[in-house]
């Protein structure tokens, strides 16, 4: 019972397990803290550009399915990729076939789509990185808490609680940190990964109703570059 009174005194909030932590678990702490932060930034701004960019791609594929003239920004993911296209038709060949003609159009969109695609992958590997280290980092910050209690317990030659669950909790706190750290960083990982996929299929599905519709039709660029 005294050695629960005694262990009941220590201060075991989360600011005082991270004061009265070693100094090298204490830098573990900090790192993971810093890369959920990063994480967190990533996850928010992801998240924002990619509902942004479905709707844009939603919105250019149904003036697309209209045959309605076309008004791109280059502002915008979508208008660089159509305003590629429009290039592409201007670059004309007079001896290609409208299959080459379109091919041609078609491999110029899927170029600048895929430019914009690798910038949009920026982040992502971090978010994977901190998902599969940052519980190993965390556990490391553990082993090395739990090795300076047992110093501690055989410096002491005191097993009690009061001794022991300090350095216990301080060490399980930086495994906490890095679960805290890397939960989120794997969910969204995983969904901005699959969301990055279905803006690409978008996207794919426009450049091939776009390309065939550049490749013969002349009065919608026409229009089109009317309204640039």
């Amino acid at each position: 019972m005294n050695e629960l009174g005694i262990a009941a005194s220590h201060d075991l909030s989360f600011v005082a397990l991270f004061l009265q932590a070693d100094p090298i678990v204490k830098g573990v702490m900090i790192l993971l803290a810093l890369a959920s932060l990063g994480c967190w930034t990533i996850i928010i701004d992801k998240l924002t550009r990619f509902g942004r960019l479905r709707r844009q791609a939603h919105a250019l594929e149904s003036v697309t399915h209209a045959g309605e003239p076309l008004h791109p920004s280059r502002s915008e993911m979508t208008g660089r990729v159509v305003f590629a296209g429009q290039e592409a038709w201007r670059d004309k060949d007079p001896t290609e076939s409208r299959a080459e003609r379109r091919e041609r159009i078609e491999r110029a969109m899927r170029a600048a789509l895929f430019v914009d695609l690798r910038q949009l992958q920026v982040g992502l590997t971090f978010l994977a990185t901190t998902g599969s280290a940052a519980p190993f980092i965390g556990l490391f910050g553990t082993v090395w808490g739990i090795m300076n209690s047992f110093s501690a317990i055989a410096a002491s030659q005191d097993t009690s609680l009061a001794v022991v669950a300090p350095g216990i909790a301080e060490a399980l706190f930086a495994t906490a940190i890095g679960l805290v750290a890397a939960i989120p960083a794997v969910i969204a990982y995983n969904k901005l990964t699959s969301d990055l996929s279905r803006v690409q299929q978008s996207f794919t599905t426009v450049i091939t109703i776009l390309g065939d519709r550049l490749a013969r039709d002349r009065t919608q660029i026409v229009r089109a570059e009317a309204a640039e």
